[in-house]
Protein backbone atom coordinates (compact mmCIF):
# COMPACT_ATOMS: atom_id res chain seq x y z
CA UNK A 1 0.00 0.00 0.00
CA UNK A 2 1.29 3.09 -1.15
CA UNK A 3 0.22 6.74 0.41
CA UNK A 4 -0.40 9.29 -2.10
CA UNK A 5 0.38 12.76 -0.28
CA UNK A 6 0.30 14.65 -3.49
CA UNK A 7 -2.83 16.18 -4.89
CA UNK A 8 -4.21 15.97 -7.94
CA UNK A 9 -6.57 19.50 -9.81
CA UNK A 10 -9.33 17.62 -11.50
CA UNK A 11 -11.36 19.59 -14.03
CA UNK A 12 -14.61 20.63 -13.54
CA UNK A 13 -17.45 19.43 -10.87
CA UNK A 14 -18.77 20.89 -8.00
CA UNK A 15 -16.40 21.24 -4.38
CA UNK A 16 -17.20 22.23 -1.14
CA UNK A 17 -13.80 22.40 0.41
CA UNK A 18 -11.06 20.10 1.44
CA UNK A 19 -11.40 17.07 2.30
CA UNK A 20 -9.87 15.55 5.43
CA UNK A 21 -7.04 13.73 3.78
CA UNK A 22 -6.43 17.25 1.76
CA UNK A 23 -6.69 19.66 5.07
CA UNK A 24 -3.75 17.09 6.50
CA UNK A 25 -1.67 17.91 3.35
CA UNK A 26 -2.03 21.32 3.65
CA UNK A 27 -1.26 21.40 7.19
CA UNK A 28 1.71 19.74 6.63
CA UNK A 29 2.81 22.03 4.01
CA UNK A 30 2.50 24.71 6.48
CA UNK A 31 4.60 23.20 8.91
CA UNK A 32 7.07 22.63 6.86
CA UNK A 33 7.04 26.33 5.62
CA UNK A 34 7.21 27.22 9.31
CA UNK A 35 10.01 24.94 9.93
CA UNK A 36 11.91 26.68 7.11
CA UNK A 37 11.94 30.38 8.25
CA UNK A 38 12.58 29.26 12.08
CA UNK A 39 15.54 26.57 11.78
CA UNK A 40 18.64 27.58 13.08
CA UNK A 41 21.75 26.79 11.73
CA UNK A 42 22.60 22.85 11.67
CA UNK A 43 26.25 21.57 11.19
CA UNK A 44 26.22 18.34 8.45
CA UNK A 45 29.25 16.53 7.77
CA UNK A 46 29.47 15.75 4.15
CA UNK A 47 32.40 13.38 2.50
CA UNK A 48 32.35 13.08 -1.07
CA UNK A 49 34.09 13.97 -4.78
CA UNK A 50 34.51 17.67 -5.46
CA UNK A 51 34.68 18.35 -9.17
CA UNK A 52 34.26 21.74 -11.48
CA UNK A 53 31.58 21.82 -14.11
CA UNK A 54 32.62 23.67 -17.16
CA UNK A 55 30.00 25.00 -19.66
CA UNK A 56 30.83 25.98 -23.16
CA UNK A 57 27.99 27.30 -25.02
CA UNK A 58 27.56 28.15 -28.54
CA UNK A 59 25.94 28.26 -32.23
CA UNK A 60 26.32 24.65 -34.22
CA UNK A 61 25.57 25.83 -37.79
CA UNK A 62 27.84 24.05 -39.95
CA UNK A 63 29.09 20.59 -40.17
CA UNK A 64 33.19 19.83 -40.20
CA UNK A 65 34.42 19.96 -43.93
CA UNK A 66 36.94 16.95 -42.89
CA UNK A 67 34.28 14.85 -40.49
CA UNK A 68 30.44 14.51 -40.22
CA UNK A 69 30.72 16.45 -36.55
CA UNK A 70 29.18 19.94 -35.75
CA UNK A 71 31.44 22.95 -35.37
CA UNK A 72 30.38 24.87 -31.94
CA UNK A 73 31.21 28.43 -32.34
CA UNK A 74 31.33 29.53 -28.82
CA UNK A 75 29.27 32.42 -27.34
CA UNK A 76 30.03 32.15 -23.54
CA UNK A 77 31.58 29.62 -21.16
CA UNK A 78 30.60 29.46 -16.78
CA UNK A 79 32.36 27.42 -14.51
CA UNK A 80 30.75 26.07 -10.88
CA UNK A 81 31.65 23.70 -8.21
CA UNK A 82 30.24 20.14 -8.97
CA UNK A 83 29.27 16.76 -6.74
CA UNK A 84 29.58 17.23 -3.34
CA UNK A 85 30.78 20.40 -3.34
CA UNK A 86 27.36 21.60 -5.03
CA UNK A 87 25.66 20.03 -2.20
CA UNK A 88 27.95 22.06 0.29
CA UNK A 89 26.69 25.38 -1.79
CA UNK A 90 23.23 24.35 -1.26
CA UNK A 91 23.74 23.09 2.69
CA UNK A 92 25.27 26.68 3.01
CA UNK A 93 22.45 28.07 1.01
CA UNK A 94 19.55 26.70 3.70
CA UNK A 95 21.33 28.04 6.25
CA UNK A 96 23.51 25.04 7.48
CA UNK A 97 26.88 24.79 8.07
CA UNK A 98 28.43 21.99 6.31
CA UNK A 99 32.10 20.22 6.90
CA UNK A 100 33.16 19.27 3.41
CA UNK A 101 35.84 16.67 3.53
CA UNK A 102 37.15 15.93 -0.51
CA UNK A 103 40.59 16.67 -2.46
CA UNK A 104 41.51 18.63 -5.50
CA UNK A 105 44.79 18.97 -7.56
CA UNK A 106 47.30 21.78 -7.01
CA UNK A 107 46.05 22.84 -10.79
CA UNK A 108 44.27 25.94 -11.59
CA UNK A 109 40.61 24.00 -11.53
CA UNK A 110 41.30 22.45 -8.10
CA UNK A 111 42.25 26.49 -6.80
CA UNK A 112 39.05 27.94 -8.81
CA UNK A 113 36.64 25.31 -6.91
CA UNK A 114 38.39 26.68 -3.52
CA UNK A 115 37.36 29.97 -4.54
CA UNK A 116 34.03 29.50 -5.66
CA UNK A 117 33.12 28.00 -2.56
CA UNK A 118 34.82 30.54 -0.27
CA UNK A 119 33.22 33.57 -2.73
CA UNK A 120 29.84 32.21 -0.84
CA UNK A 121 31.09 31.39 2.46
CA UNK A 122 31.37 27.77 2.57
CA UNK A 123 33.69 25.70 4.55
CA UNK A 124 36.59 24.51 2.44
CA UNK A 125 38.92 23.34 5.54
CA UNK A 126 38.17 19.55 4.62
CA UNK A 127 39.55 19.77 1.08
CA UNK A 128 42.96 18.45 0.96
CA UNK A 129 45.07 20.01 -2.02
CA UNK A 130 47.20 16.63 -2.91
CA UNK A 131 50.39 17.75 -4.67
CA UNK A 132 50.71 16.39 -8.93
CA UNK A 133 46.88 15.20 -8.92
CA UNK A 134 44.62 16.46 -10.98
CA UNK A 135 40.98 18.22 -10.26
CA UNK A 136 38.36 15.95 -11.92
CA UNK A 137 36.83 18.70 -14.13
CA UNK A 138 33.39 18.00 -16.47
CA UNK A 139 32.92 20.09 -19.67
CA UNK A 140 30.19 20.03 -21.59
CA UNK A 141 29.93 21.22 -25.01
CA UNK A 142 26.05 22.72 -25.54
CA UNK A 143 24.10 23.88 -28.87
CA UNK A 144 22.21 25.90 -30.40
CA UNK A 145 20.99 26.81 -33.93
CA UNK A 146 21.26 30.60 -33.97
CA UNK A 147 18.71 30.51 -36.51
CA UNK A 148 16.52 28.82 -34.01
CA UNK A 149 14.23 29.86 -31.52
CA UNK A 150 15.09 26.51 -29.24
CA UNK A 151 17.00 25.51 -26.44
CA UNK A 152 20.52 24.16 -26.02
CA UNK A 153 21.08 20.39 -26.84
CA UNK A 154 24.34 18.96 -25.34
CA UNK A 155 26.86 18.55 -28.02
CA UNK A 156 29.51 16.61 -26.07
CA UNK A 157 31.03 15.86 -22.41
CA UNK A 158 34.73 14.92 -21.81
CA UNK A 159 35.76 14.62 -18.25
CA UNK A 160 39.39 15.17 -17.16
CA UNK A 161 39.91 12.88 -13.96
CA UNK A 162 43.17 11.61 -12.34
CA UNK A 163 43.99 7.71 -13.25
CA UNK A 164 45.81 7.69 -9.55
CA UNK A 165 44.25 6.68 -6.20
CA UNK A 166 43.99 9.33 -3.22
CA UNK A 167 46.74 8.90 -1.21
CA UNK A 168 45.69 6.73 1.91
CA UNK A 169 47.18 8.76 4.51
CA UNK A 170 45.09 11.84 3.13
CA UNK A 171 41.72 10.11 3.14
CA UNK A 172 42.64 8.57 6.49
CA UNK A 173 43.16 12.15 7.85
CA UNK A 174 40.41 13.66 6.19
CA UNK A 175 37.78 10.59 7.59
CA UNK A 176 39.53 11.08 11.11
CA UNK A 177 39.01 14.88 11.02
CA UNK A 178 35.07 14.25 9.89
CA UNK A 179 34.75 12.04 12.40
CA UNK A 180 36.29 14.62 14.96
CA UNK A 181 33.07 16.84 13.94
CA UNK A 182 30.29 14.28 14.58
CA UNK A 183 29.49 15.38 17.97
CA UNK A 184 28.51 18.77 16.54
CA UNK A 185 26.47 17.35 13.12
CA UNK A 186 23.16 16.88 12.85
CA UNK A 187 23.71 14.22 10.00
CA UNK A 188 26.34 13.19 7.58
CA UNK A 189 26.13 12.64 4.20
CA UNK A 190 27.92 10.66 1.57
CA UNK A 191 28.51 12.00 -2.14
CA UNK A 192 30.16 9.08 -4.02
CA UNK A 193 30.61 10.17 -7.61
CA UNK A 194 33.26 7.13 -7.82
CA UNK A 195 36.51 9.11 -7.57
CA UNK A 196 37.88 7.75 -4.71
CA UNK A 197 37.27 9.84 -1.68
CA UNK A 198 34.53 7.41 -0.25
CA UNK A 199 35.69 3.74 -0.26
CA UNK A 200 35.17 0.89 1.77
CA UNK A 201 37.24 1.89 5.10
CA UNK A 202 36.29 5.02 5.66
CA UNK A 203 32.83 4.52 4.56
CA UNK A 204 32.60 1.92 7.05
CA UNK A 205 34.75 3.97 9.87
CA UNK A 206 32.29 6.90 9.44
CA UNK A 207 29.69 4.69 9.50
CA UNK A 208 30.35 3.03 12.41
CA UNK A 209 30.97 6.46 14.02
CA UNK A 210 27.83 7.93 13.13
CA UNK A 211 25.64 5.41 14.36
CA UNK A 212 27.41 5.22 17.90
CA UNK A 213 26.01 8.85 18.19
CA UNK A 214 22.81 8.27 16.81
CA UNK A 215 23.60 10.72 13.86
CA UNK A 216 21.55 10.14 10.76
CA UNK A 217 23.71 9.44 7.43
CA UNK A 218 22.39 9.98 3.84
CA UNK A 219 24.05 8.37 1.19
CA UNK A 220 24.10 8.99 -2.65
CA UNK A 221 25.79 6.04 -4.29
CA UNK A 222 27.01 4.67 -7.18
CA UNK A 223 25.64 1.25 -7.79
CA UNK A 224 28.84 -0.12 -7.58
CA UNK A 225 29.60 1.23 -4.46
CA UNK A 226 26.31 -0.87 -2.81
CA UNK A 227 28.37 -2.64 -0.81
CA UNK A 228 30.07 0.74 1.77
CA UNK A 229 26.16 1.75 2.28
CA UNK A 230 25.45 -0.93 4.89
CA UNK A 231 23.25 0.12 7.67
CA UNK A 232 22.77 3.88 5.56
CA UNK A 233 19.33 5.49 7.08
CA UNK A 234 18.86 7.22 3.59
CA UNK A 235 19.35 5.91 0.09
CA UNK A 236 18.56 8.10 -2.80
CA UNK A 237 18.32 7.27 -6.05
CA UNK A 238 17.12 8.49 -9.58
CA UNK A 239 14.69 5.95 -11.43
CA UNK A 240 16.88 5.27 -13.64
CA UNK A 241 19.51 3.73 -11.43
CA UNK A 242 16.47 2.33 -9.57
CA UNK A 243 15.20 0.24 -12.61
CA UNK A 244 18.48 -1.18 -13.00
CA UNK A 245 18.73 -2.74 -9.70
CA UNK A 246 15.50 -3.89 -9.86
CA UNK A 247 16.10 -6.39 -13.04
CA UNK A 248 19.90 -6.60 -11.42
CA UNK A 249 17.98 -8.47 -8.55
CA UNK A 250 15.61 -10.21 -10.90
CA UNK A 251 12.47 -8.40 -9.16
CA UNK A 252 9.13 -7.34 -11.41
CA UNK A 253 8.17 -4.46 -8.96
CA UNK A 254 8.82 -1.61 -7.51
CA UNK A 255 7.74 -2.61 -3.87
CA UNK A 256 9.73 -5.83 -4.13
CA UNK A 257 12.74 -4.55 -5.34
CA UNK A 258 12.69 -1.96 -2.54
CA UNK A 259 12.00 -4.45 -0.19
CA UNK A 260 14.64 -6.88 -1.02
CA UNK A 261 17.73 -3.91 -1.22
CA UNK A 262 16.75 -2.46 1.95
CA UNK A 263 16.77 -5.90 4.03
CA UNK A 264 20.17 -6.73 2.16
CA UNK A 265 21.97 -3.91 3.12
CA UNK A 266 20.09 -2.57 5.79
CA UNK A 267 18.93 0.81 4.60
CA UNK A 268 15.90 2.30 6.85
CA UNK A 269 14.92 4.31 3.60
CA UNK A 270 14.96 4.06 0.11
CA UNK A 271 14.05 7.35 -1.94
CA UNK A 272 13.52 7.43 -5.45
CA UNK A 273 13.41 10.52 -7.46
CA UNK A 274 11.66 9.90 -10.52
CA UNK A 275 11.44 13.76 -12.13
CA UNK A 276 7.66 14.00 -13.47
CA UNK A 277 6.21 11.50 -11.54
CA UNK A 278 7.36 12.91 -8.28
CA UNK A 279 9.22 11.06 -5.66
CA UNK A 280 8.96 7.76 -3.62
CA UNK A 281 9.94 6.69 -0.37
CA UNK A 282 10.13 3.27 0.89
CA UNK A 283 11.09 2.21 4.36
CA UNK A 284 11.78 -0.40 6.23
CA UNK A 285 9.78 0.19 8.96
CA UNK A 286 6.95 2.97 7.31
CA UNK A 287 4.62 2.56 4.51
CA UNK A 288 5.38 3.69 1.83
CA UNK A 289 4.83 7.36 0.65
CA UNK A 290 4.86 8.98 -2.73
CA UNK A 291 4.61 12.70 -3.24
CA UNK A 292 3.42 13.63 -6.69
CA UNK A 293 4.91 16.15 -8.81
CA UNK A 294 2.63 19.27 -9.16
CA UNK A 295 4.41 20.59 -12.59
CA UNK A 296 3.31 20.36 -16.30
CA UNK A 297 6.16 21.89 -17.37
CA UNK A 298 9.63 20.14 -16.88
CA UNK A 299 12.58 21.89 -18.27
CA UNK A 300 15.83 19.92 -17.22
CA UNK A 301 16.95 17.65 -14.77
CA UNK A 302 20.29 18.92 -13.57
CA UNK A 303 21.30 18.81 -10.04
CA UNK A 304 17.67 16.63 -8.94
CA UNK A 305 19.61 14.67 -6.51
CA UNK A 306 21.76 17.44 -4.95
CA UNK A 307 18.55 19.34 -4.52
CA UNK A 308 17.00 15.81 -2.83
CA UNK A 309 20.03 15.56 -0.64
CA UNK A 310 19.55 19.07 0.69
CA UNK A 311 16.28 18.68 1.66
CA UNK A 312 16.73 15.52 3.37
CA UNK A 313 19.44 16.85 5.43
CA UNK A 314 17.19 19.35 6.10
CA UNK A 315 14.07 17.03 7.27
CA UNK A 316 16.47 14.64 9.23
CA UNK A 317 17.87 17.66 10.91
CA UNK A 318 14.76 19.36 11.95
CA UNK A 319 12.74 15.77 12.84
CA UNK A 320 10.29 15.68 10.27
CA UNK A 321 8.04 12.85 9.37
CA UNK A 322 8.63 10.72 6.30
CA UNK A 323 5.53 12.38 4.88
CA UNK A 324 6.38 15.57 5.32
CA UNK A 325 10.19 14.55 4.27
CA UNK A 326 8.57 13.15 0.60
CA UNK A 327 7.08 16.90 0.12
CA UNK A 328 10.27 18.90 0.52
CA UNK A 329 12.11 16.41 -1.01
CA UNK A 330 9.44 17.19 -3.94
CA UNK A 331 9.38 20.20 -3.62
CA UNK A 332 13.16 20.70 -3.97
CA UNK A 333 13.01 18.46 -6.69
CA UNK A 334 10.65 21.09 -8.84
CA UNK A 335 12.55 23.81 -8.08
CA UNK A 336 15.29 21.85 -10.26
CA UNK A 337 12.87 20.62 -12.71
CA UNK A 338 11.87 24.01 -13.40
CA UNK A 339 15.16 26.20 -13.61
CA UNK A 340 15.71 27.59 -16.60
CA UNK A 341 19.49 26.99 -15.86
CA UNK A 342 21.24 25.25 -13.46
CA UNK A 343 24.58 25.31 -14.44
CA UNK A 344 24.87 28.09 -11.58
CA UNK A 345 21.32 27.44 -10.41
CA UNK A 346 21.58 26.30 -6.40
CA UNK A 347 18.53 25.96 -4.21
CA UNK A 348 18.01 28.56 -1.52
CA UNK A 349 15.41 28.46 1.35
CA UNK A 350 13.66 31.00 -0.34
CA UNK A 351 13.08 28.63 -3.08
CA UNK A 352 11.90 25.68 -1.61
CA UNK A 353 9.55 28.68 0.67
CA UNK A 354 7.90 30.18 -2.10
CA UNK A 355 7.54 26.67 -4.18
CA UNK A 356 6.13 24.83 -1.25
CA UNK A 357 3.64 27.90 -0.32
CA UNK A 358 2.26 27.52 -3.74
CA UNK A 359 1.43 23.94 -3.87
CA UNK A 360 -0.67 25.01 -0.59
CA UNK A 361 -2.20 27.83 -2.28
CA UNK A 362 -2.76 25.81 -5.32
CA UNK A 363 -4.15 22.88 -3.18
CA UNK A 364 -6.43 26.01 -1.16
CA UNK A 365 -7.48 27.58 -4.08
CA UNK A 366 -8.83 24.44 -6.12
CA UNK A 367 -10.92 23.72 -3.14
CA UNK A 368 -12.61 26.68 -3.33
Amino acid sequence: MINEIGYCLEAGGVDMGMSDTEEILHDRLNKIISKLKSSNQSNVVLIGDVMLDCYIHGFANNLNSRAPVPVLRETSREEDVGAAAHVARGLKSIGFDSKLYGVVGNDKAGFNIIDLLENENVNTQGIAIIEDRKTTVKTRLLASRESLIQGEQLLLRWDVEDDDSIPTEALSELYDSAIQNLPNSTCVVMSDYGQGMVYDEGAEKIGQAAREKNIPIIADPKLTGLHRTHGVDWIIFQSRGFELMKRRIGETTDADAAKSLIANYGWSHLVVLSGGNGVTIYSNDHETVHSQCTLNDLRQMIGLIDAAVVAIAFSVSEGLSVEETALLTNAACECILSAENTESFVISKDDLINRIGEIAWNLQVSKR
